[in-house]
């Protein structure tokens, strides 16, 4: 077994965090943690996150709705663009998404670490406003997917839409689990689920007039601009996440412990210290701070000493003489920075009667033998590679099931059964809906683990239904509604585990150090596999037929349910800082 749960009274050591605390801030963490153990038995209400919840699930609706809005255009876009019948011009457009998507997963935790939540979020919005709009006004140069009148436009605009879609998933898992009540934070997690049907749904709808007018398909790409305009406004609104600002104030904890260990002065130490604490996030890096701040207190900085404490990730802003005279004119102790608006972000999500016992937790999670960096490396073989594998063969086991070739082929199925391929659609969209709504009820109740297995399971014995209708397709109707039965069933069990709860176990499961940048190397996973799948679907199906490919796509559903079985570890109502606990690497 990979991951097995410890007892964190047992086994957990918790570490002095920094060497040099002082007695305050000593008093003030035992104060925070006591708070927070008196406080167990009460929760937080969950009506004040829910609207910050809400905020974040529009990139899942425009995530679901740009997944879904080339299927019924593709044709009006092939005429209307000069390329009609070529296949491989038809595939690129679809393609082109998924390719921008991968760009975008891969950047996604770096964005989300270093501006922090609600700006990742923005910056995700920004592409796909471009993308699905118009860059200039002439339309006969530069044109995106609304306005374009090229096939290379309609590629540029697919791509940049799928940049945007690439960054914001990974984060929206981040940002929903992060400001989550540790109770309610599956429901929450399947709002991401819920989000993504109704935008395929909106984007059947809206396409549904597209053969009968013409230039709808531009209609179709404009209207994806509005949620994506009102997420970047919203957005200024919304409480930023506490997890990342801690995590920030930790790193200059850090910071300044690197700079005690090389003796520089108490003067620059403290001026630095109160610098970084409220510039965390900004644009420049730690040596610029310590140079300044030596140069302005006029002292002479060893050869070597930038270097040294340059090795930090932190990213604070360039401090000026002015600046630095102005905190010494000041008498107070050096402001909290980060660590105060964590507190008042929290305030805005559970209430102030809760700030203190979720600070409390924060800290536990704390510990004195990290380190502020983080290397690549350490998601491929270091010490956290057992949780990101995990994450990994999670997201690869969901798209070897055959999801999107299902959704592929449901059109098709439908049709020999005489249904029209807008209400098979239809057809699917409810399955769908009704899954996540099923998830949405049961994930606080049974759990993540429970869903996984049974949705797996059920995912399984729909491709027995699928491989028997295959084998009895010359048997007249009773195999093709088998063959239909038997997707609804398909899309349905997806959607109560497998849809929803690999994006939302990942960031519970993954220490807060790491949780941006391996999450977006878990999502680079799930695109690589998605276009795999996508790209061979049809040459496997010509050359092995729907029984063989179907048995196939089953077999990964039976191994996904033993994978989940060995592998995954409970999370429903554990609190992030529990989990992390648990799941502490053996050194």
């Amino acid at each position: 077994m990979w991951i097995r749960l410890r007892d964190s009274s047992s086994t957990y050591k918790r570490m002095p965090s920094r060497e040099y605390a002082n007695p305050v801030d000593t008093e003030e963490n035992s104060a925070l943690l006591q708070n927070g153990m008196d406080q167990e038995t009460s929760s937080p209400s969950w009506k004040l996150s829910v609207p910050h919840v809400l905020v974040a699930t529009l990139v899942a609706f425009l995530f679901g709705y740009h997944m879904g809005v080339v299927n019924e255009p593709l044709e009006s876009i092939s005429t209307d663009l000069g390329f009609s019948g070529n296949t491989l011009a038809e595939g690129l457009v679809v393609s082109a998404c998924l390719a921008g998507a991968f760009v975008g997963s891969l950047l996604s935790g770096w964005i989300a670490d270093g501006v922090g939540r609600r700006k990742a979020f923005q910056l995700c919005a920004l592409p796909m406003i471009i993308g699905a709009s118009i860059s200039l006004e002439n339309t006969n140069t530069c044109m995106f997917s609304a306005m374009t009148n090229n096939l290379e436009g309609m590629l540029l605009g697919r791509f940049l839409v799928g940049t945007g879609l690439g960054v914001g998933p990974p984060v929206t898992s981040l940002y929903v689990t992060e400001i989550s009540p540790a109770f309610v934070r599956g429901t929450y997690g399947s709002f991401i689920q819920i989000a993504t049907c109704l935008g395929l749904i909106g984007a059947l709808f809206i396409g549904m007039p597209v053969k009968n007018t013409a230039g709808w398909w531009r209609v179709c790409f404009w209207v994806s601009a509005i949620p994506a305009a009102i997420l970047a406004l919203a957005m200024v609104f919304c409480a930023e996440s506490p997890h990342w600002l801690y995590k920030v104030s930790e790193e200059v904890s850090i910071l300044v412990e690197k700079m005690r260990h090389l003796q520089l002065p108490t003067k620059v130490i403290l001026i630095s210290k109160d610098i970084l604490a409220w510039h965390g996030s900004s644009t420049c890096n730690a040596t610029t701070v310590v140079r300044e701040t030596t140069k302005a207190a006029g002292i002479t900085m060893a050869a070597g000493t930038g270097r040294a404490v340059g090795v930090t990730t932190v990213r604070v802003a360039r401090v000026t003489t002015t600046r630095v005279r102005l905190w010494e004119s000041q008498e107070s102790r050096p402001r909290r920075g980060r660590i105060a608006e964590a507190e008042a972000e929290f305030e805005k999500l559970l209430g102030g009667s809760h700030v203190k016992s979720a600070m409390g937790e924060l800290s536990k999670s704390d510990r004195g033998d990290e380190t502020d960096s983080m290397k690549f490396s350490e998601l491929i073989y270091g010490r956290h590679f057992r949780v990101v594998f995990i994450g990994s063969t999670l997201f690869a086991l969901q798209q070897l099931s055959g999801i999107n070739a299902v959704f592929y082929f449901s059109s098709t199925v439908f049709r020999s059964a005489g249904v029209s391929s807008n209400l098979a659609n239809i057809f699917v969209g409810i399955a769908n809906l009704l899954g996540s709504i099923i998830a949405l009820i049961l994930m606080d109740k049974l759990g993540r683990k429970v869903l996984l297995m049974w949705s797996f399971s059920g995912m399984a014995l729909s491709m027995a239904l699928q491989v028997t209708a295959a084998g009895l397709s010359g048997s007249g109707s009773g195999a093709l509604y088998l063959s239909v039965g038997g997707m609804l069933l398909f899309v349905l069990t997806f959607a109560v585990g497998a849809g929803p709860v690999p994006g939302l176990l990942l960031p519970e499961i993954l220490p807060s150090r790491i949780r941006a940048k391996a999450m977006a190397f878990c999502m680079s996973v799930h695109w690589v596999f998605n276009f795999c799948v996508g790209l061979l679907f049809l040459p496997l199906l010509e050359h092995l037929g729907r029984r063989l490919l179907y048995s196939i796509f089953g077999t990964f559903c039976l191994l996904a349910v033993v994978f989940v079985k060995r592998n995954v570890m409970e999370t429903k109502g554990k609190t992030l800082q529990e989990i992390e606990i648990a799941l502490l690497p053996q050194d």
